[in-house]
């Protein structure tokens, strides 16, 4: 799966900064033809391994027969576009398998960084085979947060540096780069399953923005927000972003 992952890395790194189709698939949402080329590349190599695996894919329309699975690859081909499209490297490759609702397996390969973060389920987690572990911490004031600006009830936490894609920002914290990672909407279970067993397996508390713990393969695909945290943080951010979770929340 690594292997596999690895090789999708190269096929999208040997067009970034080239020339390449983009278009917007919605309004807001950019697509190019860079990531349908490794969502069709990883889609057969990924089946051929585990050909009764479902699919979920951002480049791929659902299939319902997914939810009869027992395991589900759940993949975003190029997590970060806009990084990607712009000739940024905050972008990576993300494959999870999901095995009865939670993710056993998970790998991001961010080439343009020269990075891999794996981790399996009870196993750990690694970034280029060196082991993770969470940064401690109990404090949320000076918490680090990969973030452009931060509002005013939140200028007591520390801004770094942040990558377009949701899924290098949750590895961050799996890293101790970060301490905190919040997202208060829905989104897609392909932008955050590989990150979060990453994030879960160095050591970090890693729920939806409600604090409700996370499960894959459901029929709409979503999840309502992410919050990522070393665990000594966990409670108070959720505490502090609960309000503003709970008025996101009606669709």
């Amino acid at each position: 799966m690594a292997e596999i992952t690895a090789r999708a890395g190269q096929l999208a790194l040997a067009g970034w900064r080239g020339e390449f189709r983009r278009w917007e698939k919605s309004p807001g949402q950019i697509v190019c033809e860079l990531d349908l080329e490794v969502d069709e590349f990883l889609k057969r190599e990924l089946c051929a391994l585990l050909p009764d695996a479902g699919w979920l894919s951002e480049e791929t329309a659902d299939d319902p027969a997914r939810l009869e699975a027992r395991r589900v690859w759940v993949v975003d081909p190029i997590d970060g576009t806009r990084d990607f499209v712009r000739g940024r490297d905050g972008w990576c490759v993300s494959v999870a398998l999901v095995d009865r609702w939670q993710v056993a397996l998970g790998v991001l390969d961010a080439p343009a960084r020269g990075q891999r973060w794996t981790a399996a389920q009870g196993e750990g987690a690694a970034l280029n085979g060196r082991p993770l572990a969470v940064r401690p911490r109990t404090a949320l004031a000076g918490a680090r947060v990969p973030a452009d600006s931060l509002p005013r009830v939140d200028q007591d936490l520390v801004m770094v540096a942040k990558p377009n894609s949701i899924a290098l920002r949750l590895a961050m914290v799996a890293a101790g780069e970060a301490d905190l990672v919040a997202s208060l909407r829905w989104g897609n279970e392909w932008d955050i399953a590989a990150a979060a067993l990453i994030g879960e397996e160095a050591g970090a508390t890693v729920t939806d923005a409600l604090g409700m713990a996370l499960s894959y393969n459901t029929p709409t695909g979503e999840a309502f927000g992410i919050l990522a945290t070393a665990p000594g943080i966990h409670a108070a951010a959720l505490a502090r972003l609960r309000a503003r979770a709970e008025a996101a929340l009606p669709r």
